[in-house]
């Protein structure tokens, strides 16, 4: 009934019980999970791929973060068109422009966005997309979107923008490109009404919703580690806003994954027919 489109399931925080997080979100009714690979960047570039291999639930990413784009090398890029053709990778991501944080030069984070969205249309994947603006005016977003327009939307092929921070208007401008946006669990912090109202916003059926685990535990989670079973969170908080059932949130979500990704429901991770 839930799928969590976005989660970290490599990450050192899972270590000590990975096995049993997944179960719990088996358990929550969460049908599939989407495990990002970026690791710690390069040269580990197969992190959802190891994962996603285990369980025929999970699925894959590949890609650089902004945050690695300064470690990018030819080899890194031979190795992801690698396994751009694994099967069980359905996007590259996630990529796009940090200014929070900045720590990779900005030039550099727009070059390697750049290489990658190139890569990922030969492969023909859709793209995940991080965008985080500074404090100040200037704006990751504006940036983020601009080179979409330029480098991506014409090639048809679309993405996610994943754990949305920005407003209606920039949400707009993703979905006129064919993008879904993706909601994680601060839509339900008391300080992120601007998310709220995106969320109210954008079509239902151009939605998916996340975790971001480890990240973004979601009330009344907040300030523990996340997990996937933790997205019904998510789901409910939406179903709040636009007078809907969490789990009405949660298969219609479920639903546009697997229509976006054309993935074909299996026993394994079959969504429950109303």
């Amino acid at each position: 009934m839930f799928v969590d489109s976005h989660a970290h399931l490599d990450g050192k925080q899972f270590d000590s019980d990975r096995e049993q997080v997944i179960a719990r979100a088996r358990e929550a009714g969460v049908v599939a999970m989407v495990a990002i690979g970026n690791g710690d960047g390069p040269p580990q570039l197969d992190a959802g791929v190891q994962l996603a291999e285990k369980y025929p639930f999970m699925y894959a990413t590949i890609g650089i973060h902004p945050h690695e784009a300064r470690l990018a090398s030819d080899h890194a890029y031979a190795e992801m068109e690698r396994l751009a053709r694994l099967p069980k990778v359905i996007a590259w991501g996630e990529i796009g422009l940090d200014y929070y944080y900045d720590q990779s030069p900005r030039d550099t984070q727009k070059e390697v966005f750049i290489r990658q969205m190139e890569l990922a249309a030969a492969a023909k994947l859709p793209i995940v997309i991080h965008c985080r603006p500074s404090d100040n005016s200037e704006n990751a977003w504006d940036d983020c979107l601009q080179l979409i327009q330029e480098q991506w939307a014409p090639k048809g092929i679309g993405g996610i923008l994943h754990c949305f921070t920005g407003n209606w208007p920039q949400a707009k401008r993703a979905l006129d490109m064919g993008f879904m946006i993706s909601f994680a669990g601060n839509v339900t912090f008391p300080k992120a009404q601007q998310i709220r109202d995106a969320a109210l916003e954008v079509p239902l059926d151009c939605m998916f919703i996340e975790t971001d685990c480890p990240y973004l535990a979601p009330i009344p989670h907040r300030g523990k580690r996340n997990e996937p079973a933790y997205v019904k969170e998510t789901a409910r908080k939406i179903g709040e806003l636009r007078g809907l059932s969490m789990d009405e949130v949660g298969e219609q979500t479920a639903r546009n994954f697997y229509n976006f990704f054309k993935i074909s429901e299996t026993a394994e991770n079959k969504v429950p027919t109303c």
